[in-house]
């Protein structure tokens, strides 16, 4: 039985080194909503969150609260900055727009902090 385990465990391990290999890990995508459009917007803002490239680093929260009798903010946050904001109000309503605007918003932050990291100069002193 032992040998088992170590051949499985071993088989795991070869596994997981040559698929590290292969992939980066991306960035972090969080739900913080709480409302039907909110989880909406954050299914449509995760599947364009795939195919944004160099994620890695990068953590992005999508926080929902709640306005009395009038709908809910929702928020992306990039390495807590607040990035994107908007308003859903009480009333289901296409979001494709929205979540396109936040997902452009981010592809450039995310280009420009790329930029700004490899490029000491232009990081420090704006010129």
């Amino acid at each position: 039985m032992n040998a088992v385990l170590k051949i499985f465990f071993f088989i795991i391990i070869s596994t997981s080194n040559s698929i590290r290999a292969q992939e980066d890990i991306g960035g972090f995508l969080l739900d913080q909503s709480i409302s039907r459009s909110g989880y909406e917007f954050y299914y449509q803002l995760s599947m364009l969150w795939q195919d944004i490239p160099n994620t890695s680093g990068a953590s992005v929260v999508i926080k929902e609260t709640l306005i009395p009798r009038a709908g809910t903010v929702l928020k992306v946050e990039l390495n807590n900055k607040i990035v994107y904001q908007t308003f859903m109000g009480r009333r289901l309503k296409p979001i494709d727009e929205q979540v396109e605007q936040a997902a452009i918003t981010l592809v450039n932050l995310i280009a420009s902090n790329n930029f700004s990291e490899f490029n000491q100069d232009m990081a420090s002193s704006g010129l």
